[in-house]
């Protein structure tokens, strides 16, 4: 049995009647780091954690924490700390009053309560009723309900939503702490640019299916490098670019070569003796190659 830390996803499938909304996905996340699960909406993520946290049924496959599902395990709370984008608190209580519920449920020291409540920044408003929090600060309290119980695993969906400029910072920076203590943290998101200033590997799904898993400076190694060019002349360079081996494409800016960079381009308009106007560097970037695995370019 591996470490219950280590989240295992194994050839799981979900099915919904006719609807597959996971099909035979697998994937690992190893403790110590923040690890992000990206994919559009639709995607299959929120049906996967649910998944692993036990709340519904897979068809196929299992996903568990180092071999032990959810429901298996010793202490859930004190194991995994989770918080679904869906989670509701009731209008009436306090935020104390519901992390003392949990608490007791779990057997975890109230003491925790005021520590949980000051590392979430939650302290000034524990006692008032969460009927009047923003959707930012039910965020905080949904972290606070997850980091209750000191987990080692951290399973969190779209931690990010409804939080301001500020609150984006401070989790960002709570997360990569959470990691460094050596915990499990699993974020996720539709979504690469909240995430990718605070996560070191990605999974990456698309109707249903894993379509991209690694670190995140692997998504670079698929950024397609092209070099945008134009002249007073676009039919001369057009031409000579042609001449030189190059693959040009027309665009409304100039003219577009692929696969050189921009040094090659400007040596071979210079050789023919076309004057050029425009010569710079394009790549695609993390979020359009993000785009491009999830289908969204189309």
């Amino acid at each position: 049995m591996t470490d219950v830390r280590t989240i295992e996803v194994e050839a799981v499938t979900k099915r919904f009647g006719a609807v597959a909304a996971v099909n035979s996905l697998s994937f690992q996340v190893a403790p110590g780091r923040v690890t992000g699960f990206l994919g559009p909406n639709g995607a299959g993520k929120t049906t996967t954690l649910r998944m692993l946290l036990g709340l519904v049924r897979p068809t196929e496959g299992r996903a568990t924490f180092g071999g032990v599902a959810y429901a298996d395990l010793d202490s859930p709370l004190r194991t995994v700390g989770a918080a679904l984008e869906a989670a509701s608190f009731h209008p009436g209580r306090s935020a104390r009053n519901h992390l003392a519920i949990l608490a007791t449920a779990s057997r975890i020291p109230r003491a925790r309560i005021d520590a949980t409540l000051d590392l979430v920044g939650l302290s000034e408003f524990a006692d008032r009723r969460v009927g009047g929090y923003s959707l930012g600060m039910r965020q905080r309290l949904g972290l606070a309900s997850a980091l209750l119980g000191d987990p080692g695993v951290l399973v969190l969906d779209e931690p990010i939503n409804g939080l301001d400029p500020e609150g984006i910072k401070w989790i960002r920076s709570l997360l990569r702490a959470l990691a460094g203590e050596g915990r499990t943290v699993l974020v996720s998101s539709h979504l690469l640019s909240e995430v990718q200033q605070s996560v070191d590997d990605v999974i990456i799904i698309a109707r249903g299916e894993l379509v991209h898993e690694g670190t995140l400076s692997s998504l670079s190694a698929g950024d397609s490098l092209s070099v945008l060019v134009d002249a007073p002349d676009r039919a001369a360079l057009a031409a000579a670019l042609s001449a030189a081996g190059f693959t040009v494409t027309a665009a409304r800016a100039g003219l577009v070569v692929v696969g050189v960079e921009a040094e090659e381009v400007g040596r071979a308009a210079f050789a023919a003796g076309v004057p050029l106007s425009t010569l710079h560097r394009q790549s695609s970037g993390l979020e359009e190659t993000f785009l491009h695995l999830v289908g969204g370019d189309r």
